[in-house]
């Protein structure tokens, strides 16, 4: 496993795989590798010749009072994860190597970069765009591979690869889950075990909501109960619920007649976790 600390050793062994006809495939992370992140990697190493991993914690997506200082890592611990899984090359670059000094250029989807997790977080995604956008054109991979746990990351990076006719696919896989039906994410580990405990409702609210979806509920029906099962949860402070086209992340009201999204963003102690399910009315 070939490990890429700058922007041009990456784009060199790159081009050496395509010059031997290779498809690549990329997986963006953060690190702190868990089974979630695997998964995602799994289907970059069945879909393609040569996978590509990048390791970097993006300052960029971090609000002033967010959590980038705190945000675990664990890199030899990652390293050990990828080279298990057959991984071919991890670009691990450097801020001042990412970034460089005195850039003054963002990528940003305006509409889907305002809404929801947008509104909660502004400039996040500003962030995201802008350093996914880099990594594409530094990796050039044929596709690359998000979680669909981050719904509306995975939305908005899908309308700017077709905004801006960038030459990849983009693949989305299911959000892996612990045993009691969390999502499993990074930031689980910050968790206290009280808080461990509470969070498991996350996924009893999702699944409720695919039980009541079957019937074609109305969607403020559905919205409610998803809050009434949030709220059996004494720790869970509840920043969001939204349910929204599956699709495209328009509001939706009345009967529920096609595909949505349901979309949580729950505080726990101090920690704020997501996590959605797209839900349908039964054929």
């Amino acid at each position: 496993m070939k490990i890429c600390r700058t922007k041009a050793e990456m784009r060199d062994t790159v081009r050496g795989w395509k010059r031997e006809g290779a498809a690549v495939g990329l997986v963006p992370t953060m690190g702190y590798l868990h089974d979630g992140h695997l998964g995602l990697v799994r289907l970059a190493r069945e879909k393609a010749d040569r996978t590509v991993v990048s390791i970097f914690v993006n300052p960029t997506q971090f609000g002033p009072n967010e959590d980038l200082g705190s945000y675990p890592r664990d890199q030899v611990r990652d390293l050990a994860l990828l080279d298990g899984e057959g991984v071919d090359a991890v670009f691990i670059p450097g801020v001042e190597e990412m970034y460089g000094s005195g850039g003054d250029t963002h990528v940003e989807v305006p509409g889907l970069s305002a809404i929801l997790q947008g509104a909660l977080r502004p400039g996040h995604f500003r962030g995201v765009a802008t350093v996914v956008t880099k990594l594409f054109n530094i990796v050039t991979p044929d596709f690359a591979v998000f979680g669909e746990k981050d719904y509306q990351q995975l939305t908005l990076i899908r309308q700017m690869v077709r905004d801006l006719d960038m030459p990849l696919d983009i693949l989305g896989h299911p959000t892996v889950r612990e045993a009691d039906g969390l999502a499993m994410s990074s930031r689980n580990v910050r968790l206290s075990s009280y808080h461990r405990g509470q969070a498991a409702i996350l996924g009893k609210a999702l699944a409720a909501a695919e039980e009541l979806a079957g019937a074609g509920p109305d969607i403020a029906d559905l919205d409610r109960a998803v809050r009434a099962t949030l709220a059996t949860a004494p720790a869970a402070d509840v920043q969001s619920v939204d349910i929204r086209d599956a699709d495209t992340l328009a509001e939706v009201c009345g009967p529920l007649d096609r595909p949505a999204v349901v979309l949580l963003a729950v505080r726990f102690g101090t920690v704020l976790l997501i996590d959605q399910r797209v839900v349908a009315p039964a054929a």
